[in-house]
């Protein structure tokens, strides 16, 4: 994971053994569910959160389709520059209108 990503509840190293356990022992039970159900149970976070975790390093690893932490903070970094650029160019468009009228009168005196 990116070390960019705001900290979250669970430090990333019970993160990372959570993921861990479920993936090293998914296979002594009937799904990769009940596995998840009970490293939570083991471990204390939800059971969802597991499963996110779970997936998330599935596509990070690339044995599940989808973007990647990386491709998903890039793309975060981007539409906050685009942001950016789209204010600057509101006031770049504001202040050029302000400045034509102002020579306007200027030149009309």
């Amino acid at each position: 994971m990116s070390d960019q990503r705001r900290p979250g509840r669970y430090p990333a190293e019970m993160r990372e053994r959570a993921v861990r356990m479920v993936l090293d022992h998914q296979h002594e039970y009937g799904s990769q569910w009940e596995a998840i159900c009970s490293v939570a149970e083991k471990l204390g976070p939800t059971p969802e959160t597991v499963r996110k975790w779970v997936r998330r390093a599935e596509i990070d690893g690339g044995r599940r389709s989808g973007p990647t932490s990386d491709d998903l903070a890039e793309l975060k970094r981007l539409k906050r520059e685009n942001a950016e650029l789209r204010r600057a160019n509101d006031i770049l468009k504001a202040a050029s209108a302000f400045f034509g009228a102002e020579l306007d009168r200027q030149s009309q005196t």
